[in-house]
């Protein structure tokens, strides 16, 4: 058996998931979140739900300070699992204690944070990871396994394999990739999926797969993503329990009127009837949003390459204006049209 020592930061839905079945595992996890969460979660102890069984963790160990969480070492990795807007923050806080921290698994969303995590402590201590499991919320400590697929870890440190083994035994479903960036950009991927379309128009996944223009709106999305993809010289790779490549193929050869009913089927079904972080995200007035790490990213590495990526941008700029409030929040609910013809301005 492998005895894996890990800080999760962030006690949130993946830190939950993740650090709560290596807890019930016997593996040895320290929870590093923010004061007042941290303390509730502490008392309350900790939920897993999977398969319909609640799961319940007595007193985990949850440190509201870095230095005292740091304390509690030594850790094989530290597991970030934080929203994406949270990573420049983070980053300087970490660099303070450079000489103390273990290597960084990031979990997050997007194809930039590694980057910042490698400038912070040096391209040695960073590891990418990915979770394609669909994980829920419902309350602080509380985390519901909706749909497990698994997690990708980037064979980049002599520690993966450890990594990996520990979360195995676990139950997490976790694989090995040799290459990091195909494997992020891949997920990135899928995220674009119905993601922001979905908080914009406050519309399911289903209702975008089935209605034609928007259909044909998210296939370009996800061409502009491959095409950027493409020029960064990266390969379309599956993820746990996520065929990639049969996505690719479905986005960009397969005829519209096939491709959509595809949609619905395999797409829709594979959320397990949870609306799109996006959505979750905007509608339940956070203020923020990871849309600048997704469709933003693929934007700002298009321009690098001269690809264009109307969709991407639209998507972008009109998410991130519902979010800070410089449009109203219903300005496009429901209204497929008005926003297929914003789209043409782009």
């Amino acid at each position: 058996m492998t005895d894996l020592n890990l800080l999760i930061i962030g006690a949130g839905a993946i830190g939950t998931y993740i650090g709560g079945s290596l807890l019930l595992n016997g593996q040895r996890v320290v929870f590093l979140d923010r004061p007042g969460t941290a303390d509730s979660i502490a008392a309350a102890g900790m939920k897993l739900v999977i398969d319909g069984q609640t799961r319940v963790i007595d007193h985990p160990v949850v440190i509201e300070s870095l230095p005292e969480s740091l304390q509690k070492g030594p850790f094989d990795a530290a597991l970030v699992a934080v929203k994406s807007y949270d990573t420049p923050t983070l980053a300087e806080q970490l660099s303070l204690f450079k000489g103390q921290m273990p290597p960084i698994l990031c979990m997050q969303n997007g194809v930039e944070n590694e980057e910042v995590y490698s400038t912070a402590l040096g391209p040695d201590r960073v590891i990418a990871g990915t979770l394609t499991s669909a994980i829920g919320k419902p309350a602080y400590g509380t985390a519901v396994l909706e749909k497990l697929r698994g997690i990708g870890i980037a064979d980049q440190q002599e520690v993966s394999k450890k990594i990996v083994e520990g979360f195995n035994q676990a139950g997490l479903q976790a694989r090995l990739y040799a290459d990091a960036k195909s494997m992020k950009w891949s997920k990135l991927v899928t995220n674009l999926l119905a993601n922001a379309s979905s908080a914009i128009l406050d519309m399911p996944p289903s209702e975008i797969y089935s209605h034609p223009g928007l259909y044909e709106m998210e296939a370009r999305q996800i061409r502009e993503a491959l095409e950027v993809m493409r020029r960064l010289g990266l390969q379309v790779v599956d993820l746990p329990g996520t065929p990639v490549r049969l996505l690719a193929l479905l986005m960009q050869f397969v005829p519209t009127w096939i491709g959509r009913r595809l949609s619905v089927r395999l797409l829709s079904r594979g959320r397990g009837g949870k609306m799109p972080s996006f959505h979750i995200d905007l509608h339940s007035g956070r203020g923020q949003t990871e849309v600048d790490f997704l469709n933003g990213a693929v934007v700002r590495f298009g321009e690098q390459f001269g690809v264009q990526t109307p969709v991407n941008r639209m998507l972008a700029v009109t998410l991130q204006q519902l979010t800070n409030g410089s449009q109203p929040l219903d300005s496009y609910r429901g209204q497929a049209e008005k926003l297929l013809d914003h789209l043409k301005i782009y």
